[in-house]
């Protein structure tokens, strides 16, 4: 339904046939598949969800997008006169359907003189692990990785090549590929983001392709800015679009996925002006308004690959908790097949002594990955979270969850009284709160 301001959110409450009666059974999206949990609530939940619906066909859509470009040129006319093309594209932890729309853009480029040859796929992975042959056939689609070479980004100093620094002192190292292609293009899904106030756009660019040094003095800008969300205009995001005066991606190509990885809507052409137009799409579709506070949220992040880590699943819990009181529950039904999603997080859990000398640590010196630790305190400080996972329940205490195997049971236990207001966020990953 239509939300305040144009946006496509929805805010529904479940109505029970007489005061106290069960609702019907609710399937939460987890890993590939669902849990059902029967909600026995006086008053009725609600549900906090985002528009996920498409308005046309995923190849209408990509055909759309490539013959109307939001500013330049089409891609097979700058594909005229050059020799190496790169395609840039999101990793396996992204909802960016990359399969559905690289055989159109290496058909442009195809149509503009450069041979599949003379094409590299490189997955944008920034500091995430590497993908194995049958992960990168899976992520671009068995037409695209039988045409052209595919191959993982490293973020090691000795495979990136220093370009420049940023006014704000980040050294903008990037793939050796990627520096050295003539035609570089950037593809990945546009959503809001914590840190840089919007994903897509440059972050093909860094942190995708950059080095750890880089990535990580970009992401230390956290601690002397905050960006809001949905919003590219703060200091982090503009630290990223300066490597761009470095190595311009000459062709953008974003678009906005929902939890199935189905094409809601594509933009292509210049990066600025077309993740701009697309961006003001993405605000529409999943900013809900925080109209209401409640006592407990069942959120799920949508399952995979939103909940294949930890990592990731943390910012369920973001959007979750600007929905909860102070002092309310958060239930997160995230599988964390992965576990923590990253080597320094898991170290940092697992070793250091206690939460407060990890804080102190981190506010000492940013350490990427460990930075998840913060994130985490910042949820924890104002909320009672409950994990349902795969993750042993050693490592979810000690990374600061109550961690849950009988889901039915704890929710009929923390749904215990007739004022307790309840909702479910049922795509927690891209369900966020509008800002104020």
């Amino acid at each position: 339904m239509p939300g305040a301001n144009g946006n496509n959110f929805l805010i529904r409450t479940f109505h029970t046939a007489a005061r106290g009666k069960k609702v019907h059974p609710i399937l939460f999206p987890y890993g590939n598949g669902h849990v059902e949990v029967t909600i026995d609530c006086p008053n009725s939940p609600t549900i906090i969800d985002y528009h996920s619906e498409a308005d046309g066909s995923a190849e209408g859509i990509i055909e759309e997008a490539l013959r109307h470009p939001v500013a330049g040129k089409p891609l097979h006319e700058l594909a005229a006169g050059r020799s190496r093309a790169v395609i840039l594209v999101s990793d396996g932890t992204r909802l960016c359907p990359s399969r559905l729309f690289l055989p159109a853009l290496l058909g442009a480029l195809n149509r503009g003189g450069i041979a599949d040859d003379r094409i590299r796929i490189v997955v944008a992975l920034g500091m995430h692990r590497k993908h194995t042959d049958a992960e990168l056939k899976r992520l671009v689609g068995e037409e695209a990785f039988e045409r052209v070479a595919v191959v993982n980004h490293s973020a090691l100093s000795e495979d990136c090549v220093a370009v420049g620094t940023t006014s704000l002192g980040t050294p903008i190292e990037i793939n050796r590929l990627v520096v050295e292609a003539d035609l570089l293009i950037a593809t990945g899904n546009i959503e809001p983001h914590r840190l840089v106030g919007v994903s897509g756009g440059v972050k093909a660019l860094i942190p995708g392709t950059a080095s750890h040094r880089c990535i990580e003095a970009n992401h230390a800008l956290s601690g002397r800015y905050k960006a809001a969300l949905g919003d590219p205009d703060n200091p982090i995001h503009r630290d990223l679009e300066e490597a761009l005066a470095f190595v311009p991606i000459h062709f953008l190509f974003n678009v906005i996925a929902n939890h199935r990885q189905e094409l809601l809507e594509a933009y292509s052409g210049e990066l600025i002006p077309t993740h701009r137009r697309g961006l003001e799409a993405a605000r529409k579709r999943f900013f809900v308004p925080v109209s209401s506070q409640y006592d407990i949220i069942l959120a799920s992040t949508g399952g995979s690959p939103k909940d294949l880590q930890l990592y990731q699943a943390i910012k369920t819990m973001q959007n979750a908790s600007a929905f909860t009181k102070p002092g309310g529950s958060i239930v997160l039904l995230a599988r964390c097949e992965e576990l923590f999603g990253n080597g320094i997080f898991q170290y940092w859990v697992e070793t250091i002594r206690d939460r407060p000398t990890m804080l102190r640590k981190l506010k000492e010196q940013f350490v990427l990955g460990a930075h998840k630790v913060a994130q985490i305190e910042q949820i924890v400080s104002k909320h009672t979270v409950y994990l349902y996972s795969d993750m042993p329940d050693a490592l979810t205490e000690l990374a600061g969850f109550i961690p849950v195997r009988d889901l039915q049971q704890l929710v009929s236990s923390v749904i215990n009284n007739e004022d307790c207001e309840v909702a479910m966020m049922p795509h927690g990953a891209l369900t966020f709160p509008a800002p104020e």
